[in-house]
């Protein structure tokens, strides 16, 4: 009967040592999925800070100024011909909008001067009217007074062009 009940004992002892095995194993294994976790959350979470600190300067509106249309005669060229345009400047805010209605007759005149040296082959293109628009942005530019090259001014578009 000895041999029985020292029998009895060490099955009674393996299920034990299998089971604290399995307890350790889980423990171990909870461990590292909360460790995978948290540095997926920090570093997700940084990355959400950054973007949340950028959201702010690129959600504010763009700030566009137009100005009344242009009608000139074009540099002749095969007949007479005149262009009817109209111009959108995009400026960096309020203040610069300000500034560039103080300046507009500069602005006008310059702009004026520009359009009837053009000829309508120049004007005719993509790359011409791509031209054309650099050339806008150039010229508002160079009529407000300032340190900075831009001036406020980040480009300039076209509202309407019609050549005749």
């Amino acid at each position: 009967m000895a041999k029985t009940e020292a029998k009895t004992t060490d099955k009674d002892a393996a299920p034990k040592k299998r089971g604290r095995k399995w307890i350790v194993l889980a423990v171990l294994g909870v461990a590292v999925l909360g460790a995978g976790g948290g540095g997926a959350w920090w570093w997700l979470g940084r990355d959400a800070g950054t973007a949340e600190a950028a959201k702010p300067a690129s959600a504010r509106p763009p700030v566009f100024m137009n100005l009344e249309p242009f009608t000139v005669n074009l540099a002749e060229e095969d007949g007479e011909h005149y262009l009817q345009m109209s111009v959108i400047y995009q400026v960096a805010d309020e203040k610069t909008v300000d500034t560039l209605k103080a300046y507009l007759p500069v602005i006008r005149n310059r702009i004026l001067l520009l359009l009837s040296s053009k000829k309508p082959s120049d004007l005719a293109s993509a790359q011409g009217k791509a031209k054309l628009v650099e050339e806008l942005t150039v010229a508002v530019r160079e009529s407000v007074p300032g340190t900075t090259p831009e001036r406020g001014v980040v480009q300039a578009y076209l509202g309407a062009f019609v050549i005749q």
